[in-house]
């Protein structure tokens, strides 16, 4: 596809998936200009991956659309057109080398995001596009059903398409406010109601204070609805705070139970031992350790700062002996070391949501190229439509490739 010479683009929004249709549009021959309302482009990437940029999931197009809970089949147009491995050849062709961690998570081998924000700028700024930081667009200039430029507090900037890159809501001090919704709502667009998603879990019960800063691994987390229904699960790692639960799985479960208080989290500690193959362990080390009291028996099961709270919730007194254990005391700390459960209170804020579930109706936006099916020009990008992952690369992966679709169409 051949892109007209000179065709203006105006993109809204220097973020990841803005920049990537930056670079690809401008490389085509249109004349790109992006307006940025930060001092700098990628601020949100700046922090990302705490500080370390989790660019992608070295995965394929199945393995990619498992981790999208939020419309995953609308992406797969996009990820066709861009996956993971050209997302990892494209920085490293740029002078970032990447390196594959667990899970398939991808980072820059410096472990530096600024990296990634410089190797787009120069992307960028080699194919001839212009970044107007410090610009805040207002609102989306249409007329005859085709968009015609963009309105901001810098004055009128004319176009012959516009890219929506805004970005969501979350983190917010980065400049995602969630304009790009206002301004695709004001031109007709559906926006489906937005909440944040991948966000740290309040939870009703206090004791996670006392275990806060223990991270845990290979646990399986599986949160329930108030009614019981399953609503996700998986193994992984999750992380206990002063008001609750983070860390991946906690982070992955709230997109689904986060904006339903009531809801449980239910915490296998020991996913790879069945319930008479704990109880033989259990058995095992009571036998090891029968001089002792309870409290001091449980070193080899569990990490030391939750031994107080397994104590405390199993009901079994800390200074009774290991020998005196009931059949029936050591079925319920089984039980309970298989269903340690807390209840979700509320979510974080916006201010700590990684993503944002919710956006532009993917019913109204062409899979295969990113364009309005409302608005002629228009194209929408990454955070801004109504699509979300998980963690592990996958929203960055989103944000590469519906960038890198929309500048090839625009």
């Amino acid at each position: 596809m051949t892109t007209p010479e000179g065709r203006r683009v105006v993109i809204i929004g220097g973020g990841a998936s803005g920049l990537m249709a930056a670079g690809v549009a401008a490389g085509r021959g249109a004349a790109v200009t992006v307006l940025e309302r930060n001092r700098e482009v990628g601020r949100k990437l700046h922090i990302s991956g705490k500080g370390r940029c989790n660019i992608t999931n070295d995965t394929d197009i199945p393995g990619l659309l498992k981790q999208i809970p939020g419309n995953p089949h609308f992406l797969r147009p996009a990820f066709h057109r861009f996956m993971p491995r050209e997302v990892m050849a494209f920085f490293a062709s740029r002078g970032v080398p990447v390196k594959t961690e667990r899970g398939g998570r991808v980072f820059p081998e410096s472990d530096d995001a600024d990296d990634i924000v410089r190797a787009l700028s120069r992307f960028c700024h080699a194919a001839g596009a212009r970044l107007r930081t410090g610009v805040t667009a207002r609102h989306l200039l249409v007329a005859e059903g085709r968009v015609v430029g963009v309105e901001a507090d810098a004055g009128r900037y004319d176009a012959d398409a516009v890219i929506l890159a805004a970005g969501g809501a979350s983190y917010p001090g980065t400049g995602s406010k969630g304009d790009g919704y206002r301004m695709a709502a004001e031109v007709g667009h559906t926006v489906v109601p937005i909440r944040p998603s991948l966000v740290p879990i309040e939870t009703v019960e206090m004791w996670p204070r006392a275990a806060q800063g223990l991270s845990l691994r290979n646990v399986r987390l599986t949160a329930r609805s108030p009614e019981g229904t399953v609503r996700y699960t998986d193994l992984g790692e999750m992380l206990f705070t002063h008001y609750g639960v983070s860390g991946p799985l906690a982070l992955s479960a709230s997109r689904h139970v986060g904006a339903l208080p009531g809801s449980t989290l239910v915490m296998d500690l020991k996913p790879g031992l069945d319930d008479e193959a704990l109880d033989a362990r259990v058995r095992r080390d009571f036998a090891e350790q029968s001089r002792k009291q309870f409290s001091n028996a449980l070193g080899d099961l569990l990490p030391k700062t939750l031994i107080p709270i397994i104590i405390s919730l199993s009901g079994i007194p800390g200074d009774l002996p290991v020998h005196q254990i009931t059949r029936a005391q050591r079925r319920a700390l089984t039980h309970l070391l298989k269903h340690l459960t807390v209840t979700v209170k509320r979510a974080r804020s916006f201010a700590e949501a990684i993503t944002t579930a919710g956006g532009v109706s993917t019913r109204e936006i062409d899979a295969r190229t990113m364009q309005s099916k409302r608005i002629r020009g228009l194209y929408f990008t990454g955070e801004v439509i109504d699509v979300d992952g998980y963690t592990g690369g996958y929203n960055l992966q989103i944000a590469w490739s519906t960038g890198h679709l929309a500048g090839e169409h625009v």
